[in-house]
């Protein structure tokens, strides 16, 4: 069991227009207020990346005739990582007020899991060599030596939500409250030996 050290948000400024370069500037100027806001909240570059951006036609479809497009809109998707976990009411709070208007989701990461990782399966060797000995005794053989080693990794966290943030903890001062509870990580090894 681990707590988590980074948030990461995935949140959505999605705007509409007449003409598809009126949606895209008018996206634009909300995307740079939201940045701004993060780089104040101390959120460096390398923590902001926009991982999706689309530009859909607005039709209307007036009765017995053919349907015309009547506008634009843009949905700009970004990904920010927040390292600092207080931070993280605030800066959900934040971003809305800069000019998001769709947060999609909230999970609770383990920055560098790999670490982890390595103890996790340092356990789990050190408990199946452990439950190996407990057996050659119980049943009456000899060990020789291991012929097949085995690992599976599971425990990536499951996402919190925005919305189940919001209804579970409502928001506060400053944001909506946000435990970050603990992630596990778990290695499962399977050890073969020969037996003599």
């Amino acid at each position: 069991m681990a707590k988590p050290d980074v948030a990461v948000v995935d949140f959505s400024i999605v705007t509409e227009a007449a003409t598809s370069k009126a949606a895209q500037d008018a996206n634009s100027e909300k995307s740079q207020k939201v940045v701004d806001f993060l780089k104040k909240q101390k959120v460096e570059d390398k923590d902001i990346k926009t991982v999706g951006y689309n530009i859909y036609p607005k039709y209307s479809y007036p009765r017995n005739g053919v349907p015309k497009i009547t506008g634009y809109r843009v949905e700009q998707t970004i990904e920010v990582k927040v390292r600092d976990l207080d931070n993280v009411s605030s800066v959900l709070d934040g971003i809305v007020t800069a000019g998001a208007n769709q947060v999609n989701n909230l999970n609770f990461e383990i920055d560098e899991p790999e670490k982890l990782k390595a103890e996790a399966r340092a356990k789990a060797i050190a408990d199946a060599k452990k439950k190996a000995d407990e057996l050659k005794g119980q049943i009456g053989i000899k060990l020789g030596k291991i012929v097949n080693f085995s690992e599976g990794i599971s425990g990536y966290p499951e996402p919190v939500y925005y919305e189940r943030a919001m209804s579970s903890g409502g928001v506060g001062g400053g944001g909506p409250s946000v435990p970050s509870g603990e992630n596990e990580i778990t290695v499962n090894i399977t050890i073969t030996y020969q037996i003599k």
